[in-house]
């Protein structure tokens, strides 16, 4: 497939997906990835298959994600600097934890920190050592936890701007290590070391999480109705910023926040809100499953279109010499006979000049119709390109090839061609080859020779086969 090719297929796969104000945004994406192609500029090819590779991972198509970082991984080995290899690296994160693949996880952000640091880009590297006091949280770790959270508020102070949203989500980890530790009074301080911070209420996600925390806090010393209220707080917000699992996990909460209160009216409501969650929950992953059903779809469709021509529907060019490539690989292992039937219309400049363009696009039409009836489905039987036609047939040999060569001619000489005064009678010049049960390896070769041969039904006086 070429590369023209790959980029609408792919274009039209992303664009399918992606609806309202992002689509413009997708579309300029691959429009400058088309023009950094044509200007042959490295970095903005980079930066497109970096973009790609995101939009696919977030519609679920981890194989077309990975695709794209490969080749943005090869324009980097070749022209990258420190700069494109972190960003390869910080999308490769994403990548893995979409795959909990735990391993490459720990690989990608040790790889992220060694950069940053060495660039001194420290609001990254603190970044990074987020990300790692998460996944020790999750694991349990507090004490790791707790030592991530405090290089990420290190990085943090020594960021040229001292990122306040770096040190905020620092120290939110710092609490919930502290509680997993039974350490409450030093995660109360960091309560208020967050609540008192003027960016906290532009901080939506990060509100969310103070609250959650809190009511955590409260609850692990069994003050379970401050629990509720904190986490109440927590869902409210949460509902407003439509995170669906933290919601989920904050409900789960509250539901056993209420058996421990011993107000089973409250839990009867609360248990009413968190069965409407998991149903919108459910809704959403099968509206999920739906969209990457047709995305697949779409994918397969689109591969299709750049797989063929657009005036015959025939097999394009690009199809035809990575087929055939394919084809001549395997039948020198096994030996067996390929044919290569090459043709064209005679004196179709003519034609087209007589008649003009729109006319010589009906005369080609009429020839890969005559082709689709001949040859065979598992045939391969393309346009080469103008009026340039290609077959290669399977297991066949030169007899085999003549013939339905033949049959082509004389289907043609049955069809007239309707035209102002008059009809006339399509004909072709035909060269055929094959591969010598398996000496040829190449199809350019093997179009060379049959290629050679069409050439000689020319100069012979046109209408004509010539088989090698």
């Amino acid at each position: 497939m070429s590369e023209g090719n790959l980029i609408y297929f792919h274009k039209q796969a992303v664009l399918n997906r992606v609806k309202g104000s992002k689509r413009p945004l997708v579309d300029n994406a691959y429009q400058m990835l088309e023009d950094a192609l044509k200007a042959e500029d490295s970095q903005a090819i980079m930066a497109a298959y970096l973009y790609m590779g995101r939009i696919f991972l977030r519609a679920g198509e981890v194989e077309e994600a990975f695709r794209h970082m490969s080749a943005y991984r090869e324009l980097c080995a070749k022209s990258g600097g420190d700069m494109d290899w972190l960003r390869y690296h910080q999308a490769h994160f994403e990548l893995y934890q979409f795959t909990n693949n735990g391993t490459k996880v720990m690989g990608t952000l040790e790889a992220i920190m060694k950069l940053g640091e060495k660039m001194e880009k420290h609001n990254i590297v603190g970044d990074a050592y987020l990300q790692l006091s998460h996944i020790l949280l999750e694991e349990g770790d507090h004490n790791a936890a707790l030592e991530a959270a405090d290089k990420a508020l290190q990085q943090a102070e020594l960021h040229e701007r001292q990122s306040e949203i770096l040190k905020v989500r620092g120290k939110l980890d710092k609490a919930e290590a502290q509680i997993g530790l039974w350490n409450f009074s030093d995660s109360e301080l960091l309560f208020e070391e967050v609540k008192t911070t003027a960016a906290l209420d532009r901080l939506f996600n990060e509100k969310t999480r103070f609250y959650e925390l809190r009511g955590a806090w409260f609850a692990k010393q069994k003050k379970y109705e401050e629990a509720f209220d904190a986490y109440t707080i927590a869902k409210e917000m949460a509902e407003s910023s439509k995170d669906l699992e933290q919601l989920k996990r904050i409900q789960e909460e509250r539901c056993r926040l209420c058996e421990l209160i011993g107000d089973s009216k409250l839990g009867f409501s609360v248990q009413k809100e968190y069965i409407a969650l998991l149903t919108e929950i459910h809704h959403n992953e099968l509206a999920k499953a739906a969209v990457k059903m047709e995305i697949q779809h779409n994918i397969a469709e689109y591969e299709r279109r750049a797989n063929t021509d657009f005036l015959t529907g025939l097999y394009n060019r690009s199809y035809i010499e990575t087929t055939a490539d394919e084809w001549l690989r395997k039948a020198a292992v096994i030996r067996e006979n390929l044919v290569c039937i090459v043709f064209d219309i005679d004196d179709f400049k003519a034609i087209n000049d007589e008649n003009g363009h729109l006319f010589g696009d009906e005369a080609i039409k009429l020839v890969s119709q005559a082709c689709s009836e001949i040859f065979r489905e598992e045939d391969l039987v393309g346009r080469f390109g103008g009026d340039e036609f290609v077959i290669i047939l399977k297991g066949a040999s030169l007899e085999i090839g003549r013939k339905k060569a033949e049959q082509l001619a004389e289907a043609l000489q049955e069809v007239q061609l309707e035209k102002e005064g008059g009809a006339f009678t399509l004909t072709i010049s035909i060269g055929i080859s094959d591969n010598g049960a398996g000496a040829v390896k190449t199809f350019k070769e093997l179009f060379h020779l049959a290629d050679t041969q069409l050439y000689k039904a020319k100069q012979s006086g046109k209408n004509r086969i010539i088989v090698s």
